[in-house]
């Protein structure tokens, strides 16, 4: 079956590592279903995993991706959930210290076909696309978990989404929106503000500028870059919850005084669990809010799609079909 591969890892040129073309057919071991791959969506993660990180070497190649959606083997139309835990571990699986993404121990979603726990399959409604649905598992999931579970914000609440255009923050600014929550949202491409606006943000600012209001809560996953400013936007008792750190995880000063002196929060989050992922599809079937995509291409032009996301040149999702 064709697939989209890691062969090898490289800091300085992941995509050198890239390898598209022919990988045996999976077989799916008790208590696992094949999926047939319609649509499956780019993450930073996957990147991350040609550079070697969250991937060892020894598991090479492997098939990168997180996200799919398709059919199972009965045929209904599916949204797979990336995350894989122990198979005698209850509750969270963010929890579980032995989980792993798809793409990590196990084979990927860039391919024709995919293996998966039946568990981690989840009833795609007809309202949504394969390319819509494809771009929730992780994503989107990461952002209703921020938002929903660990922030737990509620209507009226007002929230700052830093650093607007990349796929998490692209979906917390449409599902905060949705939520009925007050959304501000920061920028350092005046397009990209605009697109914001578009999305759902009320009011947008350059990176680092002075906010009108304290909000209740930050959804942070830039890191370096706006941490001193994610800090001095919140109110006193306010949140500030993280899920990346796409400028670096050192700090320069990470404002203890601030966070202790005003009783400040700061919370992580990762990814998502089965029952969030069915919640934020029973949410957008209900509200008609959908992910944006930036571009769709076939997987055969997968590392066109690679190429894009490693220049930032990304304003949505890039989802990749068969």
């Amino acid at each position: 079956m064709f697939a989209v591969t890691a062969q090898s890892f490289s800091t300085d040129d992941p995509l050198s590592g890239l390898v598209l073309g022919e990988r045996p057919e999976p077989e799916a071991p008790d208590g696992w279903t094949t999926v047939t791959v319609k649509a499956a969506s780019l993450n930073h993660h996957d990147l991350w995993s040609l550079r070697g990180v969250g991937l060892k070497e020894d598991a090479l190649p492997m098939i990168l991706g997180c996200d799919a959606a398709g059919y199972d083997e009965d045929g209904n139309e599916v949204v797979v959930h990336a995350v894989v835990s122990s198979p005698d571990w209850t509750g969270d699986e963010t929890l579980d210290p032995r989980r792993s993404l798809l793409s990590e121990r196990y084979q990927g979603t860039f391919a024709e076909r995919v293996v998966v726990p039946r568990r981690n399959v989840v009833p795609k409604p007809a309202s949504l696309s394969f390319e819509e649905a494809a771009c929730l598992p992780t994503a989107w999931l990461t952002a209703y978990r921020m938002l929903f579970t660990q922030g737990g914000l509620k209507a009226g609440d007002t929230v700052l989404v830093q650093g607007a255009g990349g796929g998490v923050a692209t979906a917390l600014i449409a599902l905060a929106r949705a939520g009925g929550l007050r959304v501000l949202a920061t920028s350092r491409d005046e397009a990209k503000r605009a697109k914001a606006l578009e999305l759902g943000a009320h009011e947008v600012f350059e990176s680092g500028a002075r906010l009108p209001v304290k909000v209740d809560a930050v959804m942070e996953t830039v890191g370096r870059a706006t941490w001193q400013h994610s800090i001095r936007a919140l109110r006193p008792g306010g949140k500030l919850v993280i899920s990346g750190t796409t400028s670096g995880p050192k700090l320069d000063d990470a404002m203890l005084t601030h966070i202790f002196f005003l009783q400040l929060s700061v919370i992580g989050s990762t990814m998502g669990t089965r029952a969030e992922l069915a919640a934020l599809v029973t949410m957008l079937d209900a509200t008609g809010v959908r992910p944006l995509l930036d571009r769709t291409l076939p997987m055969e032009e997968a590392r066109d799609g690679f190429a894009a996301l490693a220049s930032g040149d990304v304003f949505g999702k890039i989802v990749f079909t068969r």
